[in-house]
């Protein structure tokens, strides 16, 4: 990848983040320290968008994969390519992170398989090198490079979690839901919309958490929230907003959604 490709990786402006715990020191600390980070927690609470602000504040290219069960080493580190009668190597984005001192985000990392999540292990312990076998080298990380990793506890089986060989390379910073002012600032910053808009639609939110445990596997997320907000700050009706944001998203069960429904209407 040529200098100007992994220009286009950068973050030219500053991503909104409200910090809630100290992470934005934890992380500034790791990556000085070069120490892989993890981020744990539930799907839509603020873990890219933390990354994102992050690479923004120590001005580093972002490299984001997101990870699935098909993900191979090779995707990860690169290939071979016909390009007319020449075959020319192509970097993957672990690779192209590692030569330009990137920060390289892997996205849900426990839905990639195992035997590719292997190639990582060199690059979180003191060697910090990236073995590049198809063309017989190894890379050197340099300083400013950073491995980060994120994925969601709640959803994980005893077939589908990250090994301890794997879990401990890394210091890992958990994140959760924002605390109710912090998530209606967020809300009504992001979504578009009025203070007690953001507020009601906060307050819908923590109701339908506190039904986690009841049948319902995962809380809506403060990205639904958002994205709720900002189909009522474009004229969609605050109840229909909340029906194709919050209500059909996170469950098929009808009894869930009458449960929902009526905690939307009790609020609005």
């Amino acid at each position: 990848m040529p200098e100007r490709a992994i220009e286009e990786y950068r973050v030219s402006e500053e991503p909104f983040y409200l910090s809630v715990g100290g992470e934005v020191e934890l992380f500034e600390a790791a990556h000085a320290a070069r120490l892989p980070v993890m981020l744990k927690g539930p799907t839509g609470c603020g873990k890219t968008r933390f990354v994102e602000h992050m690479a923004w504040r120590l001005r580093r290219p972002l490299i984001t994969v997101a990870c699935h069960e098909d993900l191979s080493s090779t995707d990860l580190v690169g290939r071979f390519l016909l390009e007319g009668e020449e075959t020319v190597w192509h970097d993957g984005p672990l690779t192209a992170a590692v030569r330009h001192g990137a920060i390289c985000y892997l996205d849900e990392v426990v839905e990639a398989r195992k035997d590719t999540i292997v190639i990582i292990h060199p690059l979180t312990d003191d060697r910090r090198r990236l073995p590049v076998e198809k063309r017989g080298t190894i890379l050197d990380a340099p300083p400013d490079f950073l491995l980060v990793v994120s994925y969601n506890p709640g959803y994980q089986s005893v077939l589908k979690d990250l090994k301890q060989s794997t879990r401990q390379r890394f210091v890992s910073i958990e994140f959760d839901y924002p605390p109710p002012e912090m998530e209606i600032e967020i809300v009504r910053r992001e979504g578009g919309v009025d203070v007690g808009t953001a507020r009601d639609l906060v307050q819908i939110g923590g109701k339908i958490r506190n039904l986690r445990g009841h049948g319902l596997e995962e809380g809506v997320s403060t990205r639904l929230l958002i994205y709720a907000a900002q189909l009522i700050a474009r004229g969609i009706a605050p109840t229909r907003a909340a029906e194709v944001a919050l209500c059909s998203p996170i469950t098929d069960d009808r009894e869930l959604q009458r449960s929902i429904r009526e905690i939307v209407t009790t609020v609005i």
